[in-house]
């Protein structure tokens, strides 16, 4: 019976933070998501590495190796395509070379 109330409790935990995580993000203006996707790149790489270490640990159940490789790849996905968000983004921001300016002659 503990196991039950011990899952139920985690999966509301998951579902409410996925909520709260959802509305905090939405309310975040433009300007803020190049440097909040940095940090969550480094959060997700700190996931990524921390995986990796537990994967490379002994006396582990093949469940539990299998749910590593997932978060490990999911975790792996998620840095990858934050950084090319974060880079994209950054290109907006870049400043244009200036156009030639045309003369208006016949080219003489």
């Amino acid at each position: 019976m503990i196991l039950a109330s011990t899952l139920t409790t985690n999966l509301a935990i998951l579902v409410l933070a996925g909520f709260v995580g959802f509305i905090v993000i939405s309310r975040i203006p433009n300007t803020l998501h190049t440097p909040l996707m940095s940090g969550t790149n480094a959060i997700h790489g700190i996931v990524v590495l921390g995986g990796l270490i537990l994967l490379g640990l002994e006396g582990l159940s093949v469940f539990s190796d299998i749910l590593l490789v997932i978060a490990v790849a999911f975790g792996t996905i998620n840095v990858i395509g934050g950084f090319l968000v974060t880079d994209r983004m950054l290109e907006m921001f870049k400043r244009k070379p200036p156009k030639p300016k045309d003369d208006g002659g016949d080219g003489s």
